[in-house]
């Protein structure tokens, strides 16, 4: 169903951003044919009055520009504005089998849901069903359960705070806890390593800290493809003379040298701006090592005399230094230099570079939280941050980069698996019901509860919960166990086709479209990466009159499931200002006043007690904590082994495939492609361009296997390769997670390079 096209590798040497980026959206709104459409909406997009970005959680800037988006905002805002619909015809010409042969971007250039849909197994196809009765068919299936810990339910970041907050109260009314989150495979780590350490799971930075730091660290992040207008800030902090390091398996285009679309002298001149001062090219798994070389560097002044802790704010803040010290004074520089794959010299470098700045902030990625103690990797970010007292001053801080665009909004309003007490109580005495207190399942759980036949409903609130989760063979064979799943969305996806015995498809309004009620136009609320809570307003007309809001959504299946709830979930659905209203009564401290508060259209920002200082831990300190040892994954005996990093690619956000393009790392018309050292590759007899397999470590039983695999010889750190997500990820294994926070070790996956039974067509390789 799709045109090949030769593929290609062609090693790109412009800076990112500039006319590349400006020449791609261009592109992509001609090739949605929303030109004039797209143009108008970016115009609203991140802007007081219009609409956020449906794609990463950066933050807007304090002053905006007139244009404040990046290339990725624009193609998610095309996607969605498409002029391509998926309707009842297009499922009447296609079975579901043959829709599984279709590649995730022909499904994603089919377009727009249109209307609901319904699986008919005697034809394989999907079929309309009324809306009513869609929400009669779920109401049956959830009353049928014999527990309400039978039915799992998905929240994608894109949900909005409104909505999240309505869906969290109507399944803890329904009676379970079982909330699966997109959360759960990027930054969970984040929401539960931080808090033991510095008493919240969130980052403590604003917008203008970055203009007031006087070092910065990204470490495991590729910033110019997963958060684009971050790269204003770099750039800004570059010409100040502010160091950056990155610290990164694989060097990324854009923190090499980048060009800012909306500098006309830069973009008139072709000039363009080099962004890392220093990059330390870690092994997969390694940052552990780094981090305690570092660590060790500044120990080891202060031995000598040179003052460079902040011993005040050590003293009057934390406890646990002594024994932070003692693990850390324990490993080898031997070992340091051996398992991180840097020198000692490089370590001490930018240890040196740490210790001159009175303020730092540190940024991290998925690079940093998908490993197996990916929770505790994340503590270590903040002991490096808490020995100088970087928190709570300008210019200073911990800054977790997430990805979609309310995924911290979705936790801060209730879709935890692990509620508090207290949040419960609150949610018994604003709603009168008593909501169930013992833990629900993260996403490995519920795939694991699928498994063995324990979960019988999945509803999806947005995303492509199939294609994310690891183990894809048996992930799918799981999903296909239950008795009915329920997709929520906006566009055709992989977990559509992946159902059980009975299957729903439900359009939504999208962030971009109005949402009209009795009570007039309705907005919504986005929480971003730096806990500031901004309304959110569409500007075009939904693309179908059979769209509904997910809020609407919502509170209909509560009517269907829940017919003798005392909750108004009628009124929900005509003013969310009521929906407001009660998230201020369950969340008094951090909400309180928030329906007047959003009468300003910059929003507000949440409580972060550690910008003041005070550390909302049991024992009232921030905390030093110590992960024993240098490794952070398993260890495999086998000089054959590599560290498999799944990645995006340019033209990609999270499953969502824009093309089979990633022009950053110079790969065209495939994805079928894996990035290696030259070395590596040598040592193992095989020719760059060469078609292979990867198989993964395991003693499960089950064997993991990707083949038709092209190796492209790239700069990669010895013993460590990578690969496209979701493509690659059959190879991780389920059980192969951080056993805090459940997220899978997608960073880290051990694995071989084994002979291929593909024939896969060959990839021109260009000098």
């Amino acid at each position: 169903m799709s045109k090949d096209r030769e593929s290609e590798f062609r090693p790109y040497h412009h800076p990112a951003g500039g006319w590349g980026a400006a020449g791609a959206t261009a592109k992509v709104l001609m090739e949605q044919s929303v030109l004039v459409k797209g143009s108008r909406g970016l115009l609203a997009m991140n802007q007081p009055g219009g609409f956020k970005c449906p794609s990463c959680a950066f933050p807007d800037p304090d002053h905006r520009k007139k244009l404040e988006f990046c290339e990725n905002g624009a193609k998610a805002l095309a996607h969605e504005a498409t002029k391509a619909r998926v309707t009842r015809e297009f499922f009447a010409q296609h079975t579901v089998t043959e829709l599984r042969e279709c590649s995730d971007y022909w499904l994603e250039m089919q377009g727009r849901l249109t209307e609901p849909m319904r699986y008919d197994p005697a034809s394989d196809k999907y079929v309309p069903i009324a809306w009513d009765d869609a929400y009669a068919l779920i109401g049956k299936h959830l009353r049928a359960l014999e527990s309400p810990n039978q039915a799992e339910f998905y929240t994608s970041g894109r949900t909005a705070n409104e909505t999240a907050f309505l869906y969290s109260i109507f399944v803890r009314e329904f009676g379970t806890n079982n909330f699966p989150d997109c959360s759960n495979m990027c930054h969970e780590p984040t929401s539960r390593g931080l808090p033991s350490s510095i008493g919240i799971g969130k980052g403590t930075i604003v917008m203008a800290d970055f203009d007031h730091a006087e070092a910065i660290f990204v470490i495991g992040q590729n910033t110019g493809t997963n958060s684009p207008r971050m790269m204003t800030n770099l750039v800004e902090a570059r010409k100040r003379g502010i160091p950056i390091v990155l610290i990164n398996p694989m060097p990324e285009r854009a923190l090499i040298r980048f060009t800012e679309p909306q500098d006309i002298l830069q973009m008139g001149t072709f000039g363009s701006t080099a962004i890392s001062s220093e990059f330390v090219h870690v092994r997969i798994g390694g940052d552990l090592a780094v981090f305690k070389g570092m660590m060790r560097a500044l120990f080891e002044a202060e031995d000598c005399g040179e003052p460079v802790l902040d011993h005040a704010f050590i003293a009057e803040h934390t406890v646990g230094l002594e024994a932070l010290r003692a693990d850390v004074m324990s490993v080898s520089w031997a070992d340091i230099t051996r398992i991180s794959g840097i020198s000692e010299e490089q370590i001490r470098r930018i240890a040196g570079i740490y210790a001159k700045s009175n303020a730092t902030v540190i940024c991290y990625g998925m690079g940093i939280t998908q490993h197996q103690e990916g929770s505790q990797l994340v503590q270590q970010v903040a002991n490096l941050l808490l020995l100088k007292g970087n928190f709570g001053k300008k210019g200073a801080g911990i800054a977790p980069i997430r990805g979609h665009s309310n995924v911290q909004g979705d936790r801060t309003v209730g879709i935890d698996e692990k509620p508090t007490q207290a949040y419960l109580d609150r949610v018994r005495d604003v709603f009168g019901f008593e909501p169930p207190r013992e833990h629900g399942h993260h996403v490995i759980e519920a795939v694991e509860a699928m498994e063995a036949g324990t979960a019988k409903v999945f509803f999806g609130m947005g995303g492509n919960f199939v294609r994310a989760i690891p183990d894809t063979e048996r992930s799918y064979a799981a999903m296909a166990k239950l008795d009915l799943t329920v997709g929520i969305a906006t566009k055709l996806n992989r977990g559509h086709l992946i159902h059980g015995k009975e299957a729903l498809i439900l359009p939504v309004v999208a962030r971009s479209e109005i949402i009209r009620t009795s009570a007039g136009e309705q907005f919504v609320t986005i929480e971003d990466a730096m806990s500031n809570v901004t309304p959110s307003r569409g500007v075009f007309e939904p693309v179908s009159s059979d769209l509904r809001p997910e809020t609407e959504i919502v509170c209909r299946v509560a009517m269907a499931t829940l017919p003798e709830s005392k909750i108004p979930w009628a009124d929900y659905i005509e003013d969310y200002t009521l929906i407001r209203d009660k998230i201020a009564e369950v969340y008094p401290a951090i909400y309180t006043g928030f329906s007047e508060r959003m009468k300003d259209p910059h929003g507000f920002h949440l409580d972060i007690p550690p910008r003041r200082r005070v550390w909302m831990t049991p024992n009232g300190k921030a905390n030093f904590l110590v992960l024993p040892g240098l490794t952070v994954d398993d260890v495999i005996d086998d000089p054959a082994m590599l560290r498999l990093a799944t990645i995006r690619s340019h033209d990609q956000y999270n499953t969502t495939i824009y093309s089979n393009n990633d022009r950053y790392r110079g790969v065209y018309n495939t994805r079928m492609v894996i990035f290696m050292n030259k070395e590596d590759r040598e040592a193992r007899g095989l020719e760059n361009g060469a078609v292979v397999g990867l198989e993964t470590y395991s003693d499960d039983g089950y064997r993991r296997y990707v083949d038709g695999l092209t190796i492209l010889d790239y700069p990669m750190s010895r013993g460590s390769i990578a690969g496209y997500y979701p493509e690659l990820n059959p190879l991780l294994p389920l059980d192969f997670f951080d056993e805090i926070s459940g997220t899978p070790a997608a960073k880290a996956i051990p694995v071989k390079v084994v002979p291929s039974g593909a024939s896969a067509a060959p990839i021109r390789i260009a000098g």
